[in-house]
């Protein structure tokens, strides 16, 4: 038996026999980017969600934790219902199999599907605020160890770029100050992946949230850039521009630091970005290389896309732009061809 195999017996059985609910079987309903599993649990027309926490691999406190921070806002977390901690399993609300992605891919309820998530983005940032504070803060070093991913696994692994000292320095500099830029910001409750895979389209309490187990307390453009630059699906910036402006006027009116103009909610809005951007190109490409999750490669194109348009549009970054152009830009194609080509 392997591994995986006898986690989902160890799994069945203490549904069964630890919390008396008699199973009728269980199905594989997702894998994310970690150690973790989904597991379906059917009984009798009813289903419930597992999930499946490899202790050594995985710990469920933090997701248990945030759960009950981001339930006291009123939004929609699946609810748990049961947890054993020592084994790594967690008895969680279904919220379906239709995620936020699914809908938009299509066009579909675009404006109500957004004006939901940013309703409940508001309540988490407005109603949140003391419930931040119980959460580690986004700090320099959490936002350093982030950028680093991408010279390390996008530039040198996945490009093959070898970086010179010039090339190394403007980096640094770059990187220095995305981080003073984003610890200047407000901070708020982040969930940190605020995006249509973990938006999930159910009937009451539209969205429902899922994977906000790494949240941490950091700059209030965070999550907006997640939802709304979203590196799975995108919008024209006037659309987007819009949506934040009527977002920034919403939570200004319930007494968050909203900055001093729409101009400087903006500049938050797209240096947390580029920051962000920066982090996802090099997880993705991390994801492939340590992972074998080679699905995320054709999402760096979209990436790198947002990176660049952010990096033109602000005059501290011009020469760092300039740099994507000459040497990132040009190199992407070939190196996505060459690794998807592996299938």
């Amino acid at each position: 038996m392997s591994e995986n195999d006898a986690r989902a017996a160890q799994l069945h059985e203490w549904l069964t026999a630890g919390l008396g609910r008699p199973i009728d079987r269980l199905t594989l309903a997702s894998a994310d980017a970690s150690f973790r599993r989904y597991f379906r649990a059917h009984a009798n027309g009813a289903t419930w969600v597992v999930m499946d926490a490899p202790p050594g691999h995985e710990d469920v406190r933090p997701y248990l934790r945030v759960a009950r921070l981001l339930e006291e806002t009123g939004v929609h977390v699946p609810h748990v219902h049961a947890s054993d901690i020592e084994q790594g399993f967690v008895l969680l609300e279904d919220l379906g199999s239709t995620p936020y992605l699914a809908r938009l891919t299509n066009g579909e309820d675009v404006d109500r599907l957004y004006a939901d998530a940013l309703t409940a983005l508001a309540a988490i940032q407005v109603r949140g605020r003391d419930a931040a504070r119980e959460l580690p803060p986004y700090d320099d070093r959490a936002l350093q160890r982030e950028l680093d991913l991408m010279p390390e696994w996008f530039c040198a692994r996945h490009l093959r770029l070898k970086l010179g000292d010039e090339e190394l320095g403007l980096i640094v500099r770059t990187f220095d100050f995305l981080i003073e830029e984003a610890l200047a910001q407000p901070r708020v409750f982040v969930h940190r992946d605020y995006h249509s895979r973990n938006l999930m389209i159910v009937d009451d309490g539209n969205p429902g949230i899922i994977d906000f187990q790494d949240a941490l307390e950091g700059p209030i453009g965070y999550d907006l850039v997640s939802l709304l630059k979203d590196c799975y699906v995108a919008w024209p910036r006037a659309r987007v521009v819009a949506w934040l402006r009527e977002y920034r006027r919403r939570v200004a009116r319930e007494g968050l630091a909203a900055g001093a103009s729409e101009r400087e909610f903006l500049r938050w809005f797209d240096l947390a970005g580029v920051q962000r951007h920066l982090k996802v190109l090099g997880i993705f490409a991390r994801l492939w290389y340590r992972d074998g999750k080679r699905g995320y490669l054709a999402d760096l194109v979209l990436t790198l896309d947002y990176l660049r348009d952010a990096c033109a549009r602000y005059s501290e970054l011009q020469a760092f732009a300039h740099w994507l152009e000459a040497r990132v830009v040009p190199q992407l194609p070939a190196a996505n061809a060459r690794e998807l080509a592996l299938r």
